[in-house]
């Protein structure tokens, strides 16, 4: 296991180093799903109205339906996404090791990207609309929404 579980609706989901996200029934253990990527999960899940949001080394956000485990879209940045995904105001918000910081909307179109001078593996926090997170360039970055 690589990321932090979440829970939502009787499941418990979290990724592996395996490349898989999977979604196991809170109360028996079972597993209920399995959602295979094409490298290892290094972000932890943001489950919000029944979607599944995280990051992979593969480069890619995914958005999946927590109840089919089936994808419904996918973005991709030029890094690996070890940041993990926030969802705000109908909008995605994450990092990625290509040095940007991405707010998508929930349908996975890009809305607007950053760019910092390192990568970006933190993961993000807003309060008060200001959108907060860490760059390797020793910056902590205090974005407006």
């Amino acid at each position: 296991m690589s990321s932090t579980p979440t829970a939502a609706a009787d499941m418990v989901f979290f990724g592996s180093v395996d490349s898989t996200v999977y979604a196991l029934d809170a109360n028996s253990g079972w597993a209920i799903w399995r959602f295979r990527a094409n490298r290892p999960i290094i972000s932890s899940p943001t489950v919000v109205d029944d979607v599944l949001y995280i990051g992979s080394a593969d480069g890619h956000l995914y958005a999946i339906d927590i109840n089919s485990g089936r994808k419904i879209w996918s973005y991709e940045t030029a890094g690996q996404i070890a940041s993990s995904p926030l969802v705000h105001d109908n909008a995605v918000l994450f990092g990625s090791t290509d040095g940007y910081i991405y707010r998508l909307s929930t349908s996975g179109r890009l809305q607007w990207r950053f760019k910092t001078r390192g990568m970006v593996i933190s993961s993000p926090v807003v309060e008060d609309n200001i959108l907060y997170i860490g760059s390797t360039d020793h910056h902590l970055y205090a974005l407006p929404l």
